[in-house]
């Protein structure tokens, strides 16, 4: 069971998670680095078994683009961590 706690990020309330610094690390990694943005195109739940400290509902929004979740987590996001999850939502692929 995760713990969260409300707390507010640029003047939007969000949900502290112990994840948040592990959802962050792939959205910057796949920002970042081309390779793993097609691993997690093709599969991925695949690209994401190396982040074991992700819950199954951390990678199922990520899997997914579920952008709304994952702000709700860990605040509104910029345009570049939002890559992986605006490529995800264009692909239709749930």
């Amino acid at each position: 069971m995760t713990r969260s706690l409300q707390v507010t990020h640029e003047g939007a309330e969000v949900q502290a998670r112990p994840g948040r610094d592990e959802l962050v690390a792939v959205l910057e990694r796949a920002a970042s680095e081309s390779e793993f943005l097609a691993r997690l195109a093709e599969d991925p739940h695949e690209a994401l078994k190396e982040y074991y400290c992700l819950t199954a509902e951390e990678r199922a929004a990520l899997a997914s683009g579920d952008i709304r979740t994952i702000e709700s987590w860990i605040g509104k996001l910029d345009t570049r961590l939002a890559t992986w999850l605006w490529c995800r939502l264009s692909q239709e692929k749930w």
